[in-house]
């Protein structure tokens, strides 16, 4: 996983995981993208500490942590706060980057 930038935030698509260090369900949740990533042999997220990142959780409205910010078409599609499982964020994923599920 990366850390967002500036740069990326300016991007019209990305899928933001969002967290803060102590919080043991943002682990939990952390462990899930961290093994997509691994089945899929690439960074597919980027992350963000909540924590350092007051003015962005205010501007976007983030309620709790942890939160997959979903972007695409430069507008905010969906925040995700309830992981629950792998496949749960499996049917994210084949909504906003089908390009990971394409077969050559």
């Amino acid at each position: 996983m990366q850390q967002v930038t500036d740069d990326i935030l300016q991007q019209e698509r990305y899928l933001l995981y969002i967290y803060t260090p102590l919080c043991g369900t943002c682990a939990l949740a952390r462990t899930m993208l961290d093994k997509i990533e691994s089945v899929h042999q690439q960074d597919i997220f980027y992350e963000m500490n909540a924590s350092l990142n007051p003015e962005f959780m205010q501007d976007y409205k983030v309620e709790s942590v942890p939160c997959l910010l979903i972007k695409e078409g430069g507008e905010i599609r969906d925040k995700v706060y309830a992981f629950k499982s792998i496949a749960n964020i499996y049917s994210y994923l084949m909504d906003y980057k089908p390009e990971l599920f394409a077969t050559s």
